[in-house]
């Protein structure tokens, strides 16, 4: 099982809020107990994790990596066109199947697009652009 991944800033605020949630949560019960926890998780948090995540960034295992473009590469992934030009690259399927699998997914794509009142002029560009 993989560990899920975060974009940057998120997995600094998900540290921020759990540092200062389990700091507060252990100061309020029990603080005679969990005494020696509050400054160590406040510590822990804000003053490790928090510059670890940002000095390391991607290579920090739960930061997920950006492409060249900006964009996270989960979101590369959910692309359905970039997923079909991958199988067709690594022979996963075939010609055929890659041309009708292609049209389909062309044909659902203006269909959205029509939704959002785009021309047909534009869909045409962005098209082109996506197969150059």
């Amino acid at each position: 099982m993989a560990l899920p991944t975060f974009e940057k800033k998120r997995l600094i605020g998900l540290v921020a809020i759990l540092s200062f949630g389990f700091t507060s949560l252990f100061a309020v019960l029990l603080p005679e107990v969990l005494g020696a926890l509050i400054p160590a998780t406040f510590i822990l948090g804000f003053f490790v994790l928090i510059p670890l995540v940002a000095l390391l960034g991607e290579d920090f295992p739960l930061v997920e990596s950006e492409t060249a473009d900006g964009e996270s590469a989960s979101a590369t992934e959910d692309d359905p066109l970039a997923t079909l030009r991958e199988r067709y690259a690594t022979g996963e399927i075939g010609e055929e199947e890659f041309e009708r699998k292609l049209d389909r997914l062309l044909e659902t794509e203006q269909l959205e697009d029509r939704v959002d009142g785009r021309s047909d002029r534009e869909r045409e560009r962005e098209r082109d652009a996506e197969f150059e």
